[in-house]
């Protein structure tokens, strides 16, 4: 058992959450969580809601930590990382720890590490990975047992609130479009509207509440909707909070969930019978393929498929492993597919931790990579595709009018496209930069964009270069 001192915790991190920098002293002889994440991990992200769970379950006994160590270099920017916890709805603490100074102290190799602190500031393991949450939960209840069962001295640390904006919109994602209305994943609203082009909402599917509840529009809840897929009146919907997918009949408006638990889980083959029976693990991308939805998952780095006819699922590609790898099925990997697009049997795959774009023909289920190498290899390079870089791209959309795969380049805060065809990668100069977009919709010349962190939704015309911002619910 490893019993050594936990490190003091170096000046050079920088809270994010936190009126002041603390000291190990200040956790009063509590038990302590020091979760190492990456903000961008789908892996940390769910360690870090178990974590906020269980410091609720343990009251005052257990203090957890979150430390944030950058993989992309946009990620080195603090704002942006408590954006994007805010919009993940995370309270706990958060250091920023950019020269990655007390990771290499306390000895941690992989993203997520908690490492567990006993109340006089030894540690006493590192759990690597995002394994049960029972197995967490009783480590840290052995560990508060030795405490004798008393919370600790002194009162929590309390967190300096930073509200966003009370926008019409917080942290849109996904979009879609359907002759002349466009509907909008409003996350961090947890509701989907219905808009038409000019922004006038016209409906609003959701209360507006995080939850898991089907039925008529304003009855129902999501949590954190993020992929749109529409087709034939039905607009599927990744309930990515819910851990689900959901359907939404356009000409009643009623919400009904397809699959989904409500937490993450390792999907099971066959036939579904309880869809609330039917675990996912993270879902973030759905598209409609013949009568089969594709399901990308970046809990599991996995493709599924969801047979609406025989309501099947089965698994369509990746081995599991978090990695930019070509081959046939299972034999393929993914590091965190996030998007989705189709033509025909061809399925484009956005990788967001592998900074690529990855094809999937669905007759032989072979994978191959256009763009990309491997999580550790990113920029912002235009050209030929074997010299191209992308940096966390998070959406992609085909253009109906063109051989384009449009291309929302995260981590670079830009518009990037790949012409299709062994064509190269090119960057379109628009007239500002974007804010960590995380959707896209094309249709007659124009790419409608989730400018995500900006929490606005922005209208490009690609014929003359004009780029608006719809005023959605103003």
């Amino acid at each position: 058992m490893d019993t050594t001192l936990a490190p003091e915790f170096p000046q050079t991190l920088e809270w994010l959450n936190l009126p002041a920098s603390p000291r190990m002293a200040d956790l009063g002889g509590r038990v302590c969580a020091l979760a190492f994440v990456n903000a961008g991990s789908a892996w940390s992200l769910q360690r870090l809601h178990d974590l906020a769970q269980l410091q609720a379950r343990h009251g005052g006994r257990l203090q957890v930590l979150a430390v944030h160590v950058p993989r992309f270099d946009h990620e080195r920017d603090g704002r942006r990382i408590v954006s994007h916890l805010n919009r993940h709805g995370l309270s706990v603490p958060v250091a920023h720890d950019p020269d990655w100074t007390l990771w290499q102290q306390c000895g941690v190799q992989a993203w997520p590490t908690v490492v567990l602190i006993d109340g006089h500031g030894r540690i006493r393991e590192r759990i690597v990975g995002d394994g049960p949450l029972r197995d967490l939960d009783a480590r840290l209840k052995a560990l508060c047992a030795e405490q004798g069962g008393a919370p600790g001295e002194g009162a929590a640390l309390a967190l300096r609130r930073q509200h966003e904006p009370a926008l019409p919109l917080r942290f849109p994602g996904g979009l879609a479009l359907g002759g002349q209305y466009l509907y909008v994943a409003d996350s961090g609203h947890h509701r989907v509207l219905e808009c038409d082009q000019a922004g006038r909402v016209l409906r609003q599917f959701g209360s507006g509440d995080a939850g898991f509840i089907d039925g008529p529009a304003e009855l129902a809840a999501f949590s954190r909707p993020h992929g749109l897929c529409l087709e034939r009146g039905t607009l599927y919907v990744v309930d990515s909070g819910n851990h689900a997918i959901r359907r939404i009949d356009l000409r009643s408006g009623d919400v009904a969930t397809l699959c989904g638990a409500g937490r993450p889980g390792a999907p099971d083959e066959g036939t579904i019978g309880d869809p609330r029976a039917v675990a996912l693990d993270q879902p973030r991308a759905v598209v409609l393929v013949g009568d089969a939805l594709l399901i990308a998952c970046c809990g599991d780095n996995r493709i599924w498929k969801y047979d609406l006819g025989k309501h099947d699922l089965s698994l369509v590609a990746g081995s599991g492993a978090l990695a930019v790898a070509d081959g046939a099925g299972a034999d393929a990997a993914f590091a965190e597919p996030v998007a989705l697009a189709a033509v025909q049997q061809r399925v484009y795959v956005c990788d967001g931790a592998g900074s690529a774009i990855r094809t999937l023909n669905l007759r032989s289920r072979q994978v191959a990579t256009l763009v990309g190498e491997d999580p550790w290899n990113y920029g912002c390079t235009d050209g030929v595709r074997s010299d191209a870089r992308l940096q966390d791209p998070q959406a992609i959309a085909l253009d109906p009018d063109a051989p384009l795969l449009w291309i929302a380049d995260c981590g670079n805060d830009q518009l990037r496209s790949l012409r299709l065809g062994g064509g190269e990668l090119a960057t379109y100069a628009l007239p500002q930069r974007l804010h960590g977009p995380r959707g896209l919709a094309v249709a007659a010349g124009v790419v409608w964009i989730a400018d995500t962190d900006a929490h606005a939704v922005l209208r490009l015309d690609t014929h003359n270069g004009a780029l608006h911002r719809v005023p959605i619910g103003e």
